[in-house]
């Protein structure tokens, strides 16, 4: 897969085209050119490291929007077996945007419930951009309630700027769709694990999200709203997206501060479209092994823990300010 760099990686970009230029000159006329190789090398990795360790908000959404980046399909591919998709709501249709269906984590059969873009036009109309419906949410409660019958637990993976906001969507009262959903997984008696692989956007990315423990990939977001959106309501124009990012405090690493997420999911440098195996390696075992503690847990016990966790987001305590002396 050809690389197609953003333009904060420019740099990143024209020093490895560099290297390999220099690698193919040497090749091709058997000129000795270890130390201007050498010297590529480090200067490649210093920018590397000066980039990727001081990212900001706004770089981070475009990591996880980025095109070539890992889809839900991706990692079902990588971290699963027997995976057998099930369509349709039973009510009106089934949406393209949200495959779910059983497969295998390691030895334990599971219910999976995914969002899925596309990379190319023809994809993304199949898929509408991972917008899902109200029928994509009420099928993804079917097989929840389904998991619940069969003691099975349940496996969320959001990749979603939100849900699709069309009149079709409305007519068929996405809002009630998501807000059952809410419900019905806060009180769902099997363990729930949730894991924001690139985009979570709104109630989108929360209709499948509540969970008893929340992953998310090192350069995914979560936020009530894109920062494009917030942009434009606050300053009426959509380029101050970058100073929406950052108040919006919707990294990885801001959220696991907020105690909104509960752990962040390693990817290598540049993000998890460079390396797809080493990304699902990583997802796979996060998910193994938080799988194996919360099935320990006592239904009971797991459905208070739940409700406590969501309960405590927002909390805040609010001090008197000092009143200056006249």
């Amino acid at each position: 897969m050809d690389w197609q760099p953003l333009d904060f990686e420019k740099p990143i970009f024209e020093l490895e085209l560099r290297l390999e230029d220099l690698k193919n000159h040497s090749n091709a006329h058997d000129v000795d050119l270890d130390s201007a190789v050498k010297a590529v090398e480090e200067k490649l990795r210093e920018t590397r490291r000066e980039i990727y360790c001081n990212l900001t908000a706004w770089q981070r959404v475009q990591i996880a929007r980025h095109t070539q980046r890992p889809f839900a399909m991706d990692y079902i591919e990588r971290c699963f077996t027997n995976w057998i998709e099930l369509h349709g709501d039973r009510r009106f249709a089934d949406d393209r945007a949200m495959p779910c269906g059983l497969a295998t984590l390691g030895t334990q059969r599971c219910v999976v419930i995914t969002h899925q873009k596309g990379r190319n036009t023809k994809e993304n109309v199949m898929r509408n951009f991972g917008c899902a419906h109200p029928e994509g949410y009420r099928k993804a409660l079917r097989l929840m309630r389904l998991a619940e019958k069969f003691r099975v637990p349940v496996i969320s993976l959001i990749d979603t700027p939100g849900a699709f906001p069309g009149i079709g969507s409305e007519e068929r009262h996405i809002s009630e769709a998501i807000a059952v959903n809410l419900l019905e997984m806060m009180r769902l008696r099997v363990p729930i694990i949730a894991a924001v692989i690139g985009e979570g956007g709104s109630g989108g990315a929360l209709g499948i999200g509540v969970a008893d423990h929340v992953l998310i990939m090192e350069n995914a977001y979560y936020s009530v709203i894109s920062p494009e959106a917030c942009s434009a309501i606050l300053w009426r124009d959509r380029k101050h997206a970058a100073e929406a990012a950052e108040a919006l405090k919707l990294t990885a690493q801001d959220l696991l501060k907020l105690e909104v997420v509960d752990q962040i999911i390693s990817e290598p440098d540049g993000g998890a479209h460079r390396d797809y195996d080493s990304v699902a390696a990583n997802l796979g075992s996060a998910l193994r092994r938080v799988l194996q503690q919360i099935s320990k847990v006592p239904s009971d016990e797991l459905l208070e823990k739940r409700y406590q966790k969501f309960r405590r987001l927002g909390i805040f305590s609010e001090g008197k300010t000092a009143t200056a002396r006249s």
